[in-house]
């Protein structure tokens, strides 16, 4: 059991600075205009009153039946009680005004700051979000009705659940989202056939073995973000990238990053560039025997990458030949829905705590992408869990979004100062490696992959980093769904479709409404724009070499830390 985690009141919400402001705003607005403040508390209270009356009337008619409900649909709500329950039906009507009203009461607010205006809208959708009916026993028929049915043994199921969490967390309450006994790295999770070839401080490099007899003769290198593990390109054969790109044949290597505890402190954005990105280049080099190769970089690992080619191109390497970004952010002039996040409050906290503990705890950003899909990633789950006693569902996606790995604390300062909140890569210049190194540096091949609904790196942003970067071959598909979904998209689903659109002068919105949209996964897309730029036909690679002897099995020891 891992020691009892104090969460700095700093990283517990946003600075009540915030809520102060908002407050004062408010009595501005209300000084200043109180006609629409007064306009919006009558059309509340109308609205509530208007529905308590109709509801008494039909009551006292004797009949069992609920006002007209002109709600929209909601997931939340999707049992059958909240239709046809008057008393359910009357919370949930009630509720989803009272959500309204604290809506229209921020919206109102004039003479905030924008950024600070945004933060609070999160937040108090966050509120809104908690309060939720379904949330609470006394007001979730679905948990109600099923207590009944199973003369409260799902209550007691639900009371072990949550006592196995808390005892797993000692006290901290953190739902299980996942059945931690189905799955195994290496059993039935990443078990595309491969071997480790290299291995240093920071990464195991892995070769995975061909399944053609051709390949191309430049190799592709895949740099997973660090911040989470790499098999989330390789959960099982029917949604693996890893075993697709292998069929595709193409000699593909993936660096494992290793899951840094408290001795990697002092671990910097440099580090990674020279002990990871150039060192993995240079190894991939030396084992297929070619002078260049083609990166992937996956969303921190995007951006890194992208750093990492502009020094190259200060020091004349052009041992990258084309370049692959997915969900990649090099523009932060505008965060997204993460930037609610990335204000002072939230990283000065930040600093301190990895100031003390060496490294920012994988607990953390679980946390916080968790909240960006609140009501999917904590409350639905704890309500199945807690008040219906289901068990943790076998899902591979789940299981690998709980499978964090820790930050070293040198890196997140930089990282959260320099790009996310000083954007300085695309403005002033990013320091690396005793040097200063800027977007437009970037000129080598660029295909570019973000996501419609991305809630981590939005699409928009994405879009005016690649405009930024000096390349003259730039190519930007924006597939549908979101931040795992929209790249984890196979061809046998046929499930997401993608937008592709040559004219990358346009602005963002003005780029979509003139895209073609395409039908199913955009891999293929990407497979004919990467084989051109991967060379002739070669014989197929075993993995290794002499200088590179294998260490292991994919997928490693540093995936199982």
């Amino acid at each position: 059991m891992n020691p009892k985690r104090h969460v700095p009141t700093s990283l517990q919400g946003p600075s009540p600075d915030l809520y102060a402001k908002a407050a004062s705003a408010y009595v501005t607005e209300m000084m200043n205009n109180p006609g629409k403040i007064i306009e919006q508390q009558v059309a509340f209270w109308g609205k509530s009153v208007k529905h308590y009356i109709e509801s008494q009337h039909l009551l006292a008619q004797g009949k069992l039946a609920h006002p007209a409900d002109e709600t929209a649909p909601d997931r939340r709500f999707a049992h059958e009680l909240w239709d046809t329950n008057p008393y359910f039906n009357f919370i949930k009507q009630q509720y989803l005004m009272n959500a309204d009203a604290v809506r229209d009461a921020i919206s109102a607010i004039d003479t905030m700051d924008d950024g600070e205006k945004r933060r609070l809208e999160y937040f108090g959708e966050q509120i809104v979000d908690m309060f939720s009916p379904t949330n609470f026993l006394a007001t979730n028929p679905e948990a109600l009705s099923l207590a009944a049915e199973t003369e409260g043994e799902s209550l007691v199921a639900g009371l072990e659940n949550l006592i196995r969490d808390l005892e797993a967390n000692d006290g901290d309450l953190v739902v299980t989202l996942a059945d931690k006994e189905a799955f195994e790295v290496g059993r039935n999770l990443a078990t595309s056939p491969g071997e480790v070839v290299y291995r240093n401080h920071l990464f195991e490099l892995i070769q995975y073995t061909p399944s053609t007899e051709k390949v191309h003769e430049i190799p592709l290198v895949i740099f997973p973000p660090w911040i989470n593990k790499f098999y989330i390109l390789d959960l099982k054969p029917a949604n693996s990238m890893i075993k697709w790109a292998v069929e595709q044949g193409y000699t593909v290597f993936v660096v494992s990053w290793v899951n840094p505890d408290a001795t990697y402190r002092d671990t910097s954005m440099t580090n990674y560039v020279e002990d990871g990105y150039l060192t993995a280049i240079d190894q991939v080099k030396s084992i297929c025997g070619v002078k260049k190769v083609n990166a992937v970089g996956y969303c921190i690992a995007g951006t890194t990458l992208s750093i990492t080619m502009a020094l190259m191109a200060q020091r004349g390497d052009k041992s990258i030949n084309s370049a692959t970004l997915f969900t990649t952010l090099t523009d932060f002039s505008d965060r997204g829905e993460v930037g609610v996040f990335l204000d002072d409050d939230f990283v000065d906290g930040i600093e301190a705590e990895v100031a003390e503990a060496g490294v920012l705890d994988r607990y953390y950003m679980s946390r916080t992408f968790s909240f960006l899909r609140s009501n999917d990633l904590i409350y639905g789950p704890a309500i199945k869990s807690y008040m219906l006693g289901k068990a943790p569902p076998a899902f591979d996606l789940l299981y690998w979004n709980g499978d964090g790995t820790n930050l070293p604390a040198k890196m997140s300062v930089e990282y959260l100062r320099g790009l996310c909140q000083g954007d300085n890569f695309a403005t002033s210049g990013f320091d690396i490696a005793d040097t200063t190194v800027r977007l437009s540096e970037v000129t080598v091949p660029i295909c570019a992959i973000a996501c419609e609904t991305d809630h981590i790196a939005a699409w928009k942003s994405s879009y005016r980093g690649v405009q930024g970067m000096g390349s003259k071959d730039k190519t930007f598909i924006l597939s549908e769904s979101g931040h795992i979904a929209g790249i984890i998209n196979p061809p046998s689903k046929k499930k997401y479709g993608h937008y592709t659109n040559p004219e990358l002068g346009l602005t963002p919105d003005d780029w979509l409404a003139d895209a073609d949209k395409h039908e199913g996964s955009w891999w293929p897309r990407w497979d004919a724009w990467l084989a051109p730029r991967s060379g002739k036909q070669v014989k197929a690679r075993t993995p290794g070499d002499k200088k590179h002897p294998v260490l292991g099995p994919a997928p490693g020891t540093y995936v199982a830390k």
